[in-house]
């Protein structure tokens, strides 16, 4: 059995095979009691004592085979069955007939429903259905016939059976199905993450090769539309298999690469690969140039460092739209400010801003720079993401990251590298 199935089977089935455990015990020291307390109106009692004898010894040894769905086998269901019916068939035997005629229990007593609920547990309700019919016909001999005690205590054991089986089948399925989609959310987290990378690195640079190729012309034109070619493969990829639509040359980021190297110095530095707490000016201040302006506050601001990294990223991302969308010579302003629970970074560029329904398009398009490289990180950091673009007047992107969030994923990150 697959280790999952494992895990999954011990957390839904555990508790009742415990339960079970407890119930076998309980019903044997009680059918043993009503045993004793009636020892002389037994016709054949040294029957009775050997058959306890064997029950009680039977129960205890096989504690363990009712601990775990493992070691209840087929063979030992079958074998506690044979018991219980076989004290069922023998009651007539050591017992008067005027106490079986009045409604006596059999020998076995209540303790049959713990055999019969091992198969349910095991097995479902169809396994739980046989062992309970089983029973059902040993009772109808054992009275003779369906007498109205015998036809009740039937119907519950059966009922309760087929239930209970019912109910371990749907909880294996919804336990089954939730660690599915576990997985999933897991991949696709992942699958974002890489998205990205692969936006944030190898997209801009196909595009700038289209770009610079489609200038030079020549074999380079050739190089550069291969390298269209790829870069719109890529992009259907990571957007998971949506078929982008036809776009321009112009529409790629064609200066990325200095932005690029920015966030490459910045992490070349040492000051957000540690695993304690880094001050997030420190990442932002390569960002900062003749056409960006970094305002920061006059103290450091501390951040766990893997949420520092995502912010820093989330910036470039931001900075790297507004050089491919508004321009080379676009300015964009930088602004840092650190609240008692959150850490506030605001980028503004004086650019012509982003026509409605052009973001929706994008990401159509195969295009994630806004939902992944930004709105994604933040996501993943507990943060938000709120951008705001009026035609004309610039587009303002406000990322959000909460304190607490990146301290207790920092901690997160050393306990795994550990």
């Amino acid at each position: 059995m697959p280790r999952r199935e494992r895990v999954m089977r011990m957390s839904v089935e555990q508790p009742l095979w415990r339960a079970l455990t407890g119930y076998r015990v309980l019903t044997m020291v009680y059918a043993v009691g009503l045993f004793a307390a009636d020892y002389e109106r037994f016709e054949r009692p040294w029957l009775a004592v050997a058959y306890f004898t064997l029950l009680a010894v039977w129960t205890l040894a096989t504690l363990a085979r009712v601990a775990n769905a493992a070691a209840c086998t087929r063979r030992f269901l079958a074998a506690d069955l044979t018991i219980a019916l076989t004290g069922i068939l023998l009651t007539p035997v050591a017992d008067a007939p005027e106490r079986i005629a009045a409604g006596g229990p059999t020998m076995p007593s209540i303790w049959t429903a713990g055999a019969v609920l091992a198969f349910a547990i095991k097995g479902g309700w169809r396994w739980a259905a046989l062992a309970s019919t089983l029973v059902a016909v040993a009772n109808l001999i054992e009275r003779g016939g369906p007498a109205r005690d015998t036809v009740h205590n039937v119907i519950l054991v059966w009922v309760a059976a087929i239930a209970i089986g019912y109910v371990v089948e749907v909880a294996r399925v919804s336990e089954r199905t939730l660690a599915r989609a576990l997985e999933i959310e897991a991949a696709t987290r992942e699958r974002e993450r890489l998205a990205r990378d692969i936006h944030d690195g190898v997209l801009q640079v196909l595009a700038m090769v289209q770009r610079r190729g489609a200038a030079i012309g020549g074999e380079a034109a050739e190089l550069g539309r291969m390298a269209g070619d790829q870069e719109v493969a890529l992009r259907t990829l990571v957007s998971g298999g949506l078929v982008p639509l036809p776009r321009r040359a112009e529409d790629t980021a064609g200066e990325a690469a200095d932005l690029r190297t920015a966030a490459g110095t910045a992490d070349a530095a040492g000051d957000g690969t540690g695993d304690g707490p880094v001050d997030l000016r420190a990442l932002l201040a390569p960002y900062a140039g003749t056409l960006v302006g970094l305002a920061e506050p006059g103290a450091p601001v501390p951040l766990a460092s893997a949420a520092a990294r995502e912010l820093t990223a989330a910036v470039g991302a931001a900075l790297d739209n507004v050089r491919t969308h508004a321009g080379p010579d676009a300015r964009a302003w930088i602004l840092v400010e650190d609240e008692p629970d959150e850490v506030i970074v605001t980028v503004r560029d004086d650019g012509p801003g982003i026509p409605e329904g052009r973001l929706t398009q994008a990401e159509g398009e195969g295009r994630l720079g806004v939902a992944l490289s930004i709105r994604g990180r933040l996501r993943d950091l507990g943060g938000s993401a709120e951008l705001i673009s009026v035609p004309g007047q610039g587009t303002e992107v406000e990322l959000r990251v909460p304190k607490h969030h990146s301290d207790e994923q920092d901690v997160r990150g050393k306990a795994e590298r550990r």
